[in-house]
């Protein structure tokens, strides 16, 4: 017998807030890849489209600021999706996913720390 293996949700991401109308925002994914849920997202400033925040930059990505509760997949264009953009909120710092340049724990931590001046806490075991 086959063994069956769901994907992860929403709800391995995201533990609690404190009110969906106030953390939740809809947002435009800057096309190019498909964002799996819990990514860790910053903002560029110049279009207001988001992507996967790198570990370092200067376009205002570099700074995570929300993170994604549902899979999009913008690779052919630029798609639309909602992310906790502040808190109350907590999350699982285990189901988490970071673009390519955050590759270890320093930058992960830093990641974290940006994540919760805007008061999403990132929790283990949640």
């Amino acid at each position: 017998m086959p063994v069956l293996t769901e994907p992860p949700s929403m709800g391995d991401v995201l533990k609690y807030e404190v009110n969906p109308n106030y953390t939740r925002e809809v947002i435009t994914l800057l096309q190019g890849l498909p964002y799996p849920v819990g990514s860790v997202l910053g903002k560029i400033t110049a279009s207001g489209k988001y992507t996967l925040s790198p570990a370092t930059g200067a376009d205002g990505s570099q700074v995570a600021s929300a993170v994604l509760l549902y899979a999009v997949d913008a690779t052919l264009a630029d798609a639309t999706g909602i992310v906790v953009a502040r808190g109350p909120t907590i999350v699982s710092r285990a189901e988490l996913a970071y673009g390519a340049t955050v590759d270890d724990g320093t930058k992960i931590t830093a990641k974290i720390a940006q994540l919760a001046t805007v008061g999403i806490i990132a929790r283990d075991g949640v």
